[in-house]
């Protein structure tokens, strides 16, 4: 596997795989990798001859220092994690590389429709970080493919309107969220929680679920859903920030008439930040 840190090298690379003919595919992560990472590059395999994936902890993303600062930064781990699925290339890019300019003088991509509702509004000016530094990325990788996981289902909209509404020349795939056994969606943030904490985490999935099974029943009291989630969530110890049910297509709030819906959590517990999704569909 190729270790890369420079644009110079990576484009270097990309030219000389695309002049073979090769089909590149690229997987973005924050790295501190988990299976469900790895389950991404697998995907990314199936799809094209060649696979880079990019490890870079975003400033430009986190609203909070201490947060951006915590973030378990586990680089020669991952490395060997690529390692064994076969990975081509991996591009380590410091932040002076990504934004030479400084934040402060960093263009930055707004997508509309994302940053007044959910994550966005929780973490207000998180989207437009992820916007921008993921299409710097496809711009040094120039991948004809990309891959992410559902779990982050709300950027992976984002991502997929970035791309349509810029024209960019790539083909942006959605993976299922990779789960532990208790059915907690895999994240490098649950190291943060406790085993106590942990054990509590598990519930969210199964909260989701009830509420999934409540609608495919007919109940459309979307209102009433919501709330007795929330305060289930709060009486196991969560400080929620949202459960929410929204349409599939473009997370606007869901009607009664929506058939194809998907439903949103996200709460905190301890140090973590949790965030989970299910799909509802009622054709």
């Amino acid at each position: 596997m190729k270790k890369i840190t420079t644009v110079v090298e990576l484009r270097q690379l990309v030219t000389d795989w695309k002049l073979a003919g090769r089909r590149i595919a690229f997987v973005p992560t924050m790295g501190n990798l988990h299976q469900g990472h790895l389950s991404l590059v697998s995907k990314a395999k199936e799809r094209a001859d060649k696979v880079i994936v990019s490890i870079f902890v975003n400033p430009l993303q986190f609203d909070d220092n201490a947060d951006l600062s915590a973030y378990p930064r586990t680089i020669e781990t991952d490395i060997q994690q690529l390692i064994s699925v076969e990975c081509d290339a991996v591009f380590m890019p410091t932040a002076e590389i990504m934004y030479p300019e400084g934040m402060d003088g960093q263009t930055v991509i707004t997508v509309p429709g994302m940053e007044d509702k959910l994550c966005g509004q929780a973490r207000p000016g998180h989207f437009d970080g992820v916007a921008t530094v993921v299409a710097k990325l496809f711009n040094m990788v120039q991948p004809d493919v990309a891959v992410f996981g559902e779990k982050d289902y709300q950027q992976l909209l984002l991502v997929k309107k970035m791309v349509a509404d810029l024209n960019l020349p790539l083909e942006i795939i959605g993976l299922p969220t990779y789960r532990e056994a208790s059915g907690l969606a895999m994240s490098s943030r649950n190291q943060y929680l406790t085993e106590q904490q942990r054990k509590k985490a598990s519930s969210i999935y199964r909260i989701l679920n009830e509420v999934k099974a409540k609608l495919e029943k007919g109940d459309s009291d979307f209102g009433a859903l919501e709330q007795n989630s929330i305060k289930e969530l709060q009486q196991l110890g969560f400080v929620p920030d949202y459960v929410d049910i929204r349409q599939a297509g473009n997370l606007e709030p869901a009607k009664t008439s929506d058939k194809t819906l998907r439903i949103l959590l996200a709460a905190r517990i301890g140090k973590a930040r949790l965030i989970d999704n299910i799909a509802c569909n009622l054709d």
